[in-house]
Formats: structure tokens, sequence, C-alpha cells
């Protein structure tokens, strides 16, 4: 079950990740949201993008090398 959950979000780690390469537009109304007191802008859109790709890479070396 635990292999399960880090599967999961290792999924919707690159899912956003992505969307927000490909479709940043879709993507900022979402994170106008989460940003909420300061202005969402594509560079930091991208940023996270990155990032939330980096983190589903790091999950995908976890799952592979079975680190508990």
């Amino acid at each position: 079950m635990n292999n399960l959950a880090l599967c999961l979000v290792a999924q919707l780690c690159l899912a956003f990740g992505m969307t927000g390469l490909f479709w940043p537009d879709k993507l900022m109304p979402l994170f106008d949201l989460l940003m909420f007191p300061w202005a969402a802008s594509y560079r930091a859109l991208r940023r996270n993008s990155i990032a939330a790709i980096g983190l589903a890479l790091l999950l995908l070396v976890r799952m592979i090398a079975g680190i508990r």
C-alpha cells in the first residue's frame, strides 16, 4: 500500500509539472489561487513545474531503489 501511494504522488507531480510546462494558461487560475497574496507569473509557474517534474523523478528513483 505504501508503494501505491508513492506511485500516485509521483504521477500527480509529473502531471502537474507537464501541464504547467505545456499549457500554462490552463493552470494559471489555479496557481493564482494557490499564491493568493502574491501575483502569479509565468516565470514562477515554469519554475514550479520544473520542480514538480524533479520531485517526480526523485520519487521514481526512490521507488526503484526501494528506500523506505
